[in-house]
């Protein structure tokens, strides 16, 4: 199903309203700024390129966020720790700048709390129209930080894709907590029969309990392609880095490539990863044996007065 034009519209430029989540709305930037669109970059049918990219609330510079994105040409942008409004972005709407700036013309915004007088959480970038949005609170322990699931399905040429999105509670410590909020997140996503991706800032380790519950049904792209010994939070000194952001995916995806982009724009380096989308299965359609067709006609024929 595609949207409307007036839907579309409304994806672009104004609030829309979650159609099926719980309490709590997402909404897509309510500013005006128009969007050059980006060209679609040439790849096979079925390929699409992702990022996830925790951009610190662009405490190192929007446009060096923006630069880093539209030289991946991506067709969907997964971001964690993104501010609407605050006084630490100067009343800035970075989802409505970032769309600007990267030619990705359908944005959402995915507020988990008010901060510096603004709101702050995850966001969205697409290629592909959103045809609908929906946010779940997810299990927090009770003063700390809310955390979300996210959820757009996208219109990916004609087929609906499930791109889900969250940043799952800090660590070093909440280790339980963040089994919670797997759990969540991996009972929700089962129930969807939509190819489905999950991208966004897990906060732990490739082998940790959180990251092995969602492993159960969805390939550790990075793992997959190799490129896991690449860490994506670098860390003081002699630390080296952790790696803790993730792009993951459903069966109806094969992972190609990934990469792990050590640039200076956050406290975080960003993900990208290149999979193919499977062709979408054709109903079987019964086709009747011809042996067992000519001997029905022949009992046809002879039973006919």
């Amino acid at each position: 199903m595609r949207p409307s034009p007036l839907l579309t519209l409304l994806l672009v430029a104004g609030p829309l309203a979650c159609a099926t989540g719980p309490v709590v709305r997402p909404t897509l930037s309510s500013g005006v700024t128009p969007v050059a669109v980006a060209p679609k970059a040439a790849r096979d049918a079925g390929a699409l390129r992702v990022m996830t990219f925790n951009i610190q609330s662009g405490l190192r510079g929007l446009a060096q966020v923006a630069d880093v994105i539209r030289a991946e040409s991506p067709d969907v942008v997964a971001l964690q720790e993104v501010d609407v409004g605050s006084t630490r972005a100067g009343g800035e709407d970075q989802v409505e700048r970032l769309s600007a700036l990267t030619g990705l013309k359908y944005r959402a915004h995915f507020g988990t709390t008010k901060l510096y007088g603004g709101h702050y959480g995850i966001a969205l970038l697409s290629r592909y129209p959103m045809e609908s949005l929906a946010q779940y609170p997810l299990p927090t322990p009770r003063g700390a930080e809310p955390r979300t699931l996210a959820h757009a399905v996208l219109d990916v040429d004609g087929r609906e894709v499930s791109v889900y999105a969250t940043h799952l509670i800090r660590r070093p410590f909440n280790g339980a907590a963040r089994v919670r909020q797997s759990v969540f997140i991996a009972n929700l996503l089962a129930k969807d029969t939509r190819p489905r991706l999950l991208m966004g800032d897990l906060n732990d380790d490739p082998d940790s309990r959180p990251v092995r519950l969602l492993r159960r049904q969805l390939q550790d792209v990075a793992k997959v392609t190799h490129a896991d010994a690449k860490g994506t939070y670098p860390m003081p000194l002699f630390l080296g880095s952790l790696r803790i952001d993730y792009v993951m995916a459903c069966g109806a995806f094969t992972p190609v490539s990934s990469r792990v982009l050590h640039v200076g724009a956050s406290d975080h380096y960003p993900l990208v990863a290149d999979l193919r989308l499977a062709p979408a299965a054709t109903p079987k359609v019964a086709i009747e044996a011809p042996a067992a067709r000519d001997a029905a006609t022949t009992t046809a024929a002879a039973a006919a007065p």
